[in-house]
Protein backbone atom coordinates (compact mmCIF):
# COMPACT_ATOMS: atom_id res chain seq x y z
CA UNK A 1 0.00 0.00 0.00
CA UNK A 2 1.10 3.26 -0.97
CA UNK A 3 -0.25 7.26 0.03
CA UNK A 4 -1.29 8.80 -2.96
CA UNK A 5 1.15 11.73 -1.77
CA UNK A 6 3.89 9.03 -2.44
CA UNK A 7 3.06 8.63 -6.09
CA UNK A 8 5.78 8.57 -8.41
CA UNK A 9 6.31 8.52 -12.21
CA UNK A 10 6.82 4.99 -13.52
CA UNK A 11 4.76 3.22 -10.53
CA UNK A 12 2.05 0.65 -11.07
CA UNK A 13 -0.78 0.93 -9.35
CA UNK A 14 -4.59 -0.76 -8.90
CA UNK A 15 -7.26 1.87 -8.45
CA UNK A 16 -10.75 0.39 -8.48
CA UNK A 17 -10.02 -2.89 -9.81
CA UNK A 18 -8.12 -1.73 -12.34
CA UNK A 19 -3.79 -1.72 -13.10
CA UNK A 20 -2.29 1.51 -14.18
CA UNK A 21 0.80 3.08 -14.89
CA UNK A 22 1.48 6.47 -13.32
CA UNK A 23 2.64 8.66 -15.95
CA UNK A 24 3.23 11.61 -14.05
CA UNK A 25 2.25 12.57 -10.55
CA UNK A 26 2.31 16.25 -9.08
CA UNK A 27 1.49 16.45 -5.01
CA UNK A 28 0.43 19.74 -3.76
CA UNK A 29 0.37 20.22 -0.11
CA UNK A 30 -3.01 21.59 1.43
CA UNK A 31 -2.74 24.73 3.82
CA UNK A 32 -4.40 24.57 7.56
CA UNK A 33 -7.08 22.10 7.84
CA UNK A 34 -7.11 21.47 4.24
CA UNK A 35 -5.42 18.51 3.43
CA UNK A 36 -3.15 18.30 0.34
CA UNK A 37 -4.03 16.53 -3.60
CA UNK A 38 -1.81 14.51 -5.77
CA UNK A 39 -2.56 15.05 -9.01
CA UNK A 40 -1.92 12.03 -11.42
CA UNK A 41 -1.91 11.14 -15.22
CA UNK A 42 -2.29 7.28 -15.40
CA UNK A 43 -2.54 5.24 -18.28
CA UNK A 44 -5.00 2.16 -18.25
CA UNK A 45 -2.84 -1.39 -18.82
CA UNK A 46 -5.86 -2.75 -20.24
CA UNK A 47 -7.03 -0.10 -22.69
CA UNK A 48 -4.21 2.26 -23.27
CA UNK A 49 -6.50 5.14 -22.93
CA UNK A 50 -5.03 8.00 -20.53
CA UNK A 51 -6.63 9.58 -17.36
CA UNK A 52 -5.70 11.99 -15.55
CA UNK A 53 -7.16 12.00 -11.50
CA UNK A 54 -6.78 13.91 -8.45
CA UNK A 55 -6.45 11.97 -5.03
CA UNK A 56 -6.74 12.99 -1.43
CA UNK A 57 -3.19 12.87 -0.25
CA UNK A 58 -3.95 10.42 2.47
CA UNK A 59 -6.02 7.79 0.19
CA UNK A 60 -4.10 4.43 0.33
CA UNK A 61 -3.35 2.57 -3.16
CA UNK A 62 -2.25 -0.67 -4.06
CA UNK A 63 1.24 -0.09 -5.64
CA UNK A 64 1.93 -2.99 -7.55
CA UNK A 65 5.74 -4.36 -8.36
CA UNK A 66 7.64 -3.81 -11.69
CA UNK A 67 9.62 -6.52 -13.08
CA UNK A 68 12.19 -5.22 -15.90
CA UNK A 69 13.26 -8.07 -18.50
CA UNK A 70 15.74 -7.03 -21.70
CA UNK A 71 14.10 -8.59 -24.61
CA UNK A 72 14.87 -8.85 -28.32
CA UNK A 73 11.57 -7.51 -30.83
CA UNK A 74 10.76 -10.58 -33.61
CA UNK A 75 7.88 -8.85 -35.47
CA UNK A 76 4.47 -7.66 -35.55
CA UNK A 77 1.07 -7.77 -36.95
CA UNK A 78 -1.94 -5.84 -37.09
CA UNK A 79 -2.42 -6.08 -33.76
CA UNK A 80 0.36 -7.70 -31.29
CA UNK A 81 4.24 -6.90 -31.45
CA UNK A 82 6.00 -9.94 -30.57
CA UNK A 83 9.28 -9.96 -28.49
CA UNK A 84 11.46 -13.04 -27.09
CA UNK A 85 13.35 -13.15 -24.23
CA UNK A 86 16.81 -14.08 -25.86
CA UNK A 87 18.03 -16.12 -22.50
CA UNK A 88 14.77 -18.54 -21.97
CA UNK A 89 13.58 -18.24 -26.13
CA UNK A 90 10.15 -17.56 -24.03
CA UNK A 91 7.98 -15.16 -26.16
CA UNK A 92 5.56 -12.72 -25.42
CA UNK A 93 2.89 -10.41 -27.21
CA UNK A 94 2.28 -7.17 -26.50
CA UNK A 95 -0.72 -5.23 -27.76
CA UNK A 96 -0.10 -2.47 -30.55
CA UNK A 97 -1.87 0.10 -27.78
CA UNK A 98 -0.05 -0.54 -24.97
CA UNK A 99 3.40 0.05 -26.94
CA UNK A 100 1.49 3.16 -28.60
CA UNK A 101 2.61 5.13 -31.56
CA UNK A 102 6.65 4.34 -30.37
CA UNK A 103 5.54 0.70 -32.24
CA UNK A 104 6.81 2.05 -35.57
CA UNK A 105 10.37 2.33 -34.60
CA UNK A 106 10.39 -0.99 -33.98
CA UNK A 107 12.99 -2.84 -36.28
CA UNK A 108 13.54 -6.83 -35.95
CA UNK A 109 16.51 -8.00 -33.19
CA UNK A 110 15.97 -4.49 -31.10
CA UNK A 111 16.75 -5.41 -27.89
CA UNK A 112 14.42 -2.94 -25.44
CA UNK A 113 13.55 -3.46 -21.67
CA UNK A 114 10.17 -4.68 -20.93
CA UNK A 115 8.18 -4.01 -18.02
CA UNK A 116 5.76 -6.99 -16.53
CA UNK A 117 3.21 -6.36 -13.94
CA UNK A 118 2.12 -9.60 -12.30
CA UNK A 119 3.19 -11.28 -15.28
CA UNK A 120 1.49 -9.44 -17.89
CA UNK A 121 3.67 -6.53 -20.27
CA UNK A 122 2.68 -3.26 -19.43
CA UNK A 123 5.12 -0.85 -20.97
CA UNK A 124 8.16 -0.55 -23.63
CA UNK A 125 11.40 1.37 -22.34
CA UNK A 126 12.49 2.90 -26.07
CA UNK A 127 15.94 4.62 -25.71
CA UNK A 128 15.28 9.01 -26.38
CA UNK A 129 16.87 8.78 -29.45
CA UNK A 130 16.61 5.97 -32.39
CA UNK A 131 18.84 5.82 -35.85
CA UNK A 132 16.62 6.06 -39.16
CA UNK A 133 17.13 6.17 -42.79
CA UNK A 134 15.82 8.67 -44.57
CA UNK A 135 13.95 7.36 -47.89
CA UNK A 136 12.59 10.19 -49.62
CA UNK A 137 13.43 13.87 -49.38
CA UNK A 138 13.98 16.74 -51.92
CA UNK A 139 18.11 17.20 -53.13
CA UNK A 140 20.08 18.71 -50.81
CA UNK A 141 21.03 22.23 -50.87
CA UNK A 142 24.33 23.85 -49.51
CA UNK A 143 23.80 27.50 -48.07
CA UNK A 144 25.60 29.80 -45.77
CA UNK A 145 22.06 29.57 -43.70
CA UNK A 146 21.57 26.42 -42.90
CA UNK A 147 18.76 27.00 -40.75
CA UNK A 148 15.43 26.32 -42.95
CA UNK A 149 14.03 22.86 -43.04
CA UNK A 150 12.06 20.44 -45.01
CA UNK A 151 10.01 17.84 -45.11
CA UNK A 152 12.01 14.07 -45.31
CA UNK A 153 10.13 10.43 -45.40
CA UNK A 154 11.64 7.97 -43.23
CA UNK A 155 11.88 4.33 -43.47
CA UNK A 156 9.14 3.72 -41.55
CA UNK A 157 6.86 5.96 -43.35
CA UNK A 158 6.66 8.82 -40.51
CA UNK A 159 7.55 12.62 -42.37
CA UNK A 160 9.71 14.93 -39.52
CA UNK A 161 11.41 17.90 -40.38
CA UNK A 162 15.27 18.15 -41.39
CA UNK A 163 17.94 20.33 -42.33
CA UNK A 164 18.79 21.30 -46.14
CA UNK A 165 22.01 19.10 -46.29
CA UNK A 166 20.47 15.65 -45.75
CA UNK A 167 19.58 13.59 -48.78
CA UNK A 168 18.28 10.18 -49.76
CA UNK A 169 20.21 7.29 -48.24
CA UNK A 170 21.57 9.32 -45.01
CA UNK A 171 21.28 7.84 -41.62
CA UNK A 172 19.43 10.29 -38.48
CA UNK A 173 19.15 10.93 -35.07
CA UNK A 174 15.62 11.36 -34.34
CA UNK A 175 14.56 12.20 -30.61
CA UNK A 176 11.10 9.62 -30.52
CA UNK A 177 9.65 11.60 -27.85
CA UNK A 178 8.47 14.87 -30.01
CA UNK A 179 9.97 13.25 -33.44
CA UNK A 180 12.27 15.82 -33.59
CA UNK A 181 15.90 15.94 -35.24
CA UNK A 182 18.60 15.75 -33.36
CA UNK A 183 21.91 14.95 -36.02
CA UNK A 184 22.92 13.17 -38.68
CA UNK A 185 24.01 9.89 -37.75
CA UNK A 186 27.79 9.36 -37.40
CA UNK A 187 28.40 6.70 -39.95
CA UNK A 188 26.12 8.21 -42.53
CA UNK A 189 27.89 9.43 -45.57
CA UNK A 190 28.62 13.07 -46.31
Amino acid sequence: MVYASQLRSGMAIRYEGQVYKVLAADYHPGQGKMGGVTHVRLKSLATGTLWEQSFRSDLKLDDLPIEKQAMEFLYSDAEHCHFMNPETYDQVEIPVVVIGSQSRFLKPEMRLGIEFVEGQPISVDFPGIVEIQVTDTAPPTHQQQDSTLKSARLENGIEVMVPQFIKVGDSIRLNVENLKYVERAKGSAK
